[in-house]
């Protein structure tokens, strides 16, 4: 017995060195943050947080969610209103400001909502594997925020897996659609064609969380929010607003319902349910624009190539230095694209 108690000490022992050591190489493989970084984080925590949430809020009511929304308008009279659906497990305060107001200085509203599961969305019934939301279910919280502020229509912009659900409205729901701008997303994320998406990227952002979101209190959420942000550009290069960043960041935390990692299983789940949209897709005729950045490390530029094949009515604009992400030194001609494509849509 004596010999038993041991053998199972000494193999506990052996499978704790072996989860420290993989922590260790996991978290090795993350990018470190600059001196001048770490510097800006300890600013802002320091500093009176600005009001990011300036517009008229609401929330919409969608099968058993409630989905928060923020209504920006411009300064101008309204030409029309856009729709931004982000990326999965991301909240609507991840669009990036400039992109905001690079629509509102032209006199379009914006519509940004918080995604089932993410900032003050709610649901009345718990998450469960067997009985998932799926993407069109998602696609149905976008028709119930148009429904909800009275717009008969609106230009929808999906990024990534907002890209997803932003085709699913228009298979389903085309009339509510002005315009479709598709941007870093696919048609078939499960798909083996054009080329598997990218499974590289997906250890480094779980050892992120390991490292700066699980035991880091608020400074360490805001790195790990910086960290994953340098994942995601992939090879491209280009300055990061880390104040901004930082802000966007510590201001969830304070004075929203902060970050739930397991939500990003939950939308990854809702993406493992859905089907290849290539054939429906062939058959929507609606103004659409693919963006997609050349060097991105998720969805390989030949997914936005293909959609650009095979939607109708496509044109298509290609970032050179863009990857996962929405940069910075990008988002003016990533705007001036999309008001092109706007006006030529009346």
């Amino acid at each position: 017995m004596k010999i038993l108690k041991k053998a199972f000490k000494i193999f506990g022992l052996v499978v704790l060195a072996l989860m420290a050591s993989i922590c260790i190489y996991a978290c090795a493989s993350v990018p470190k943050l600059s001196k001048s970084d770490k510097a800006m984080i300890a600013a802002v925590m320091q500093a009176p947080l600005p009001e990011l949430v300036n517009g008229e809020t609401g929330f919409a009511d969608s099968q058993s969610h409630r989905i928060w929304y923020e209504r920006i308008r411009p300064e101008k009279n309204v030409k029309g209103s856009v729709l931004l659906i982000m990326g999965h497990g991301n909240d609507a305060l991840s669009w990036p400001p400039d992109f905001i107001s690079g629509f509102t200085d032209q006199g379009y509203e914006v519509i940004r909502f918080d995604h089932r599961g993410t900032g003050l969305s709610t649901s009345t019934e718990k998450w469960k594997k067997k009985n998932a939301y799926t993407l069109t279910d998602m696609s149905e919280d976008v028709i119930a925020i148009l429904n909800t502020i009275g717009l008969k229509k609106a230009h929808i912009v999906g990024v990534s897996m907002g890209g997803m659900i932003a085709q699913l409205v228009a298979i389903n729901h085309p009339e509510k659609i002005e315009t479709l701008s598709l941007i870093m997303t696919t048609g078939d994320a499960l798909g083996e064609e054009p080329e598997p998406m990218s499974e590289e990227l997906l250890p480094k952002m779980i050892s992120a969380v390991l490292k700066h979101g699980v035991f880091g209190g608020k400074k360490g959420k805001i790195k790990l929010q910086l960290v994953q942000r340098k994942l995601l550009m992939g090879d491209a290069t280009g300055d990061i607003d880390v104040q901004e960043m930082a802000e966007t960041s510590l201001y969830n935390q304070v004075k929203r319902d902060g970050y739930h990692f397991i939500t990003a299983r939950h939308h990854q789940q809702a993406i493992l349910l859905s089907s290849s949209r290539y054939a429906p897709l062939q058959k929507i005729q609606l103004p659409t624009l693919v963006i997609h950045g050349e060097l991105d490390p998720v969805i390989p530029i030949s997914h936005g190539k293909k959609l650009a094949e095979t939607i109708p009515n496509t044109s298509h604009f290609w970032v050179a230095n863009m990857g996962h992400d929405l940069p910075e030194a990008a988002i003016p001609e990533i705007c001036e694209e999309m008001m092109l494509h706007f006006e030529q849509s009346k």
